[in-house]
């Protein structure tokens, strides 16, 4: 499992232009910046949608004053569910990276294996602090259907 101290590693996520899908690369979001990224099991599953997503939401100013580049979601969802969720939500502070295939998640060994309630792979519930590509802090929920680690709050309390 990715840990503090360590770089993450080189990954590709789907993100929606006026264009439509389009590519980003780790570099292209942590590269020379101060990232918050969390991220959820699943875009619209009940604790994501009601707890974890609104708290950054909330917070999204209150994160960027303390010097934060950036906020942003990841999920195993594809772009499409993402950016349904984004507009759903009205998150617009916050950007929204597709690791479809779960390449990333697995990547840093922050993944479940959800096939047993239908779910295939997912990512675990965590959040980090990023500077230039090196993972600052970190916080990674072990309890199901808990956002309070790996919450908005806890993470602004690190800042």
């Amino acid at each position: 499992m990715i840990k503090v101290g360590d770089r993450l590693p080189e990954a590709k996520f789907r993100v929606m232009t006026a264009e439509g899908p389009a590519v980003k690369t780790t570099d292209d979001v942590f590269k020379g910046k101060k990232v918050v990224l969390f991220a959820v099991p699943g875009a619209f599953t009940p604790t994501c949608h009601k707890n974890h997503l609104p708290g950054y939401v909330k917070s999204a100013d209150a994160i960027t004053a303390k010097g934060v580049d950036a906020i942003a979601v990841t999920g195993v969802n594809d772009v499409f569910v993402m950016d349904a969720w984004k507009k759903a939500t009205g998150a617009d502070k916050i950007e929204f990276l597709s690791d479809g295939n779960g390449d990333f998640a697995k990547a840093i060994d922050l993944w479940i294996d959800g096939s047993g309630m239908g779910l295939g792979v997912r990512s675990k519930r965590y959040s980090m602090l990023v500077e230039d590509g090196v993972v600052k802090k970190l916080n990674v929920e072990e309890a199901p259907g808990k956002a309070d680690l790996s919450g908005a709050d806890n993470l602004l309390k690190q800042l």
